[in-house]
C-alpha cells in the first residue's frame, strides 16, 4: 500500500470516528438520557396504555443496540488509526495476509481479508 492511499484511508478513519462519535453524543443525549416519563409527558411516569410502554421498550432497546453497534466501529477505528502508527495497518488478523487495497476503501477498519471474514460469518450461521 503506498503512502498516498494510507493518507487518504487515515482521513477516512478520522472523518468516519468524529462522525460516529458525534452521533452517538447526540443518541445519549436525546433518547438514551430521556425516561419513560419524560418521553411520553405524563406526569405520573406511566403511559396510559401498554402499547405506549412497549413502544418506549422497543425505541429504548432499538437505541441501545444501535449505540452499542457505533461504539464497537469506534473500537475497531481506533485500532485501525493505531495500526497505521506501528506499520501494521490492512494486515488480516485471522491469516496475516494483506488485505485487498480495494475493500480497505470500502470498510477502512476491516480487521480481515474477504476470505477470512465470509469463513468467520459462515461459522456464526
Amino acid at each position: 500500500m503506498n503512502q498516498r492511499d494510507l493518507k487518504k484511508l487515515r482521513k477516512k478513519l478520522i472523518d468516519d470516528r468524529e462522525r460516529i462519535a458525534n452521533g452517538l453524543n447526540s443518541l445519549e443525549k436525546g433518547a438514551l438520557n430521556t425516561s419513560q416519563r419524560d418521553s411520553s409527558g405524563d406526569l405520573s411516569g406511566y403511559s396510559f396504555h401498554m402499547a405506549d410502554v412497549a413502544t418506549d421498550n422497543f425505541d429504548r432497546e432499538f437505541n441501545l443496540d444501535l449505540a452499542s453497534n457505533e461504539q464497537k466501529t469506534l473500537n475497531d477505528i481506533d485500532d485501525a488509526l493505531k495500526k497505521m502508527d506501528e506499520n501494521t495497518y490492512g494486515i488480516c488478523e485471522a491469516c496475516n495476509c494483506k488485505i485487498n487495497i480495494e475493500r480497505l476503501k470500502i470498510v477502512p477498519h476491516a480487521r480481515m481479508c474477504i476470505k477470512c471474514k465470509q469463513e468467520e460469518e459462515g461459522k456464526n450461521k
